[in-house]
Order: structure tokens, then sequence, then C-alpha cells
């Protein structure tokens, strides 16, 4: 699954972004800012540790783990989190636990995109790539 998931995808669609970012306390600039972003993400592995790159005009983030140990995180906002990422059926699941509260980031292929649901309580967004 990972092996498919690798490559550099670009964003073309993205639904309920800035309820999504309300729901995790972000301000209303980064929120307006964060919507306008296009971000390109880079996925790759070497061994068993998986890199995934984000990078747009505002902002850039970069995490490396391994499938099933807990790493700390800093999210694109600014916030630290536990993250866990598993493989889930046909996704790739990453799980980020910050002061009592938690994230759900799933990456998964449709039909040759890279479609990213993220969830926090019962906000869903989502976010369609195209590979690059």
């Amino acid at each position: 699954m990972v092996d498919q998931l690798q490559g550099t995808w670009k964003s073309i669609s993205c639904e309920n972004f800035e309820e999504y970012m309300k729901e995790l306390g972000i301000g209303r600039v980064s929120r307006k800012l964060g919507c306008l972003a296009k971000p390109t993400v880079t996925i790759s592995t070497d061994g068993d540790v998986i890199t995934i790159k984000t990078k747009s005009i505002f902002k850039n983030n970069e995490i490396s783990f391994k499938l099933g140990e807990e790493f700390e995180e800093t999210a694109p906002d600014g916030h630290k989190t536990k993250s866990t990422v598993t493989l889930d059926n046909d996704s790739l699941m990453q799980v980020q636990d910050w002061n009592g509260k938690e994230t759900i980031i799933r990456r998964k292929l449709v039909d040759g995109k890279m479609v990213v649901e993220s969830a926090a309580n019962n906000v869903i967004c989502m976010r369609t790539y195209d590979r690059v």
C-alpha cells in the first residue's frame, strides 16, 4: 500500500477544510490562508522509514516515521502531537493525540488519485491529489 502512495502529489480539490481547521481551534486568518494553499505532498520510503513532506506557499511540514511506532510531531499550525501511523486495509492511517484531542488522517488511493480524509470529532475534510 505504501508503495502505491509513493511519489509526488498536487492538491486538486478540498472540501470542508475551513470547518476542520476551526474544529482544531485554528484562528480565522490562518484558516483563510490554509484554504488558499494548494499543497504538494511527497511520500517516500527509506527501508522501513516513511517520510511525508507537505509544501505550500504558506507552510512546509515533514514527518518521518515507522509504521506502528509513536512519534512526536509538530502539526502545521504549530501544536505538538503524539502520532502513530498504521496500515488499515487499503489506507495509511495516522492518529494524532494532543491535549485530550484526537485527529485521524487517512490517506488512500481512489481511481489513481490520493484522497486524504482528515477527521476531528464529527468534522471531516476531504483533500484530493493528482500524481505529478
